[in-house]
């Protein structure tokens, strides 16, 4: 098994203890530290939000999400040193946090974030845009897409007329 995906499962499990610890009124009260952390005194675990938002990172609104049977996709993407990816939209809500490395995100209306390692991002859903890495380390990032099954979550400028979708996302 990968390192990350065994940490995720051994993170799961034990979020999971924590969480019915507390509904079992076996931790002690939740105090708050700095920004949104939260520490559990007895279980010494600290949960801290990253990103809550009904919007993306440009201040659009998040559309609603799509109806079909739900599938979440996590990915995590290296991006080498200097190298960008193609102009691109997302056809889904995603979020993501940048692990290692800078990320430059740039849309077609030349809207730029500057991401930093431990940085989230709450991405643009069905306007183009690209990332690149401006930085001397990759970048790798995790996002999670939640999606529609056999749909695709991603789609490229040049992939757009065979589509069958507008620049915009839209149909």
């Amino acid at each position: 098994m990968r390192p990350y995906l065994v940490f995720s499962v051994y993170f799961i499990v034990l979020l999971g203890s924590c969480w019915t610890n507390i509904a079992n009124g076996q931790a002690t009260a939740t105090k708050e530290t700095s920004g949104d952390a939260k520490v559990f005194s007895k279980s010494g675990i600290v949960v801290k939000s990253l990103a809550q938002s009904d919007s993306s990172w440009d201040g659009t609104r998040l559309p609603h999400y799509p109806k079909g049977q739900p599938e979440i996709t996590i990915l995590r993407i290296t991006i080498a040193p200097g190298a960008e990816l193609p102009l691109h939209l997302h056809t889904v809500i995603n979020a993501g946090v940048l692990l290692s490395g800078k990320l430059t995100v740039v849309t077609a209306e030349n809207k730029r974030l500057y991401l930093e390692a431990g940085d989230p991002i709450i991405e643009l859903v069905n306007k183009l845009h690209f990332g690149r890495n401006e930085g001397n380390v990759p970048a790798e990032i995790i996002v999670f897409y939640a999606g529609v099954k056999d749909k695709p979550i991603t789609i490229r400028k040049s992939d757009l007329k065979t589509s069958g979708k507008k620049e915009n996302g839209k149909q």
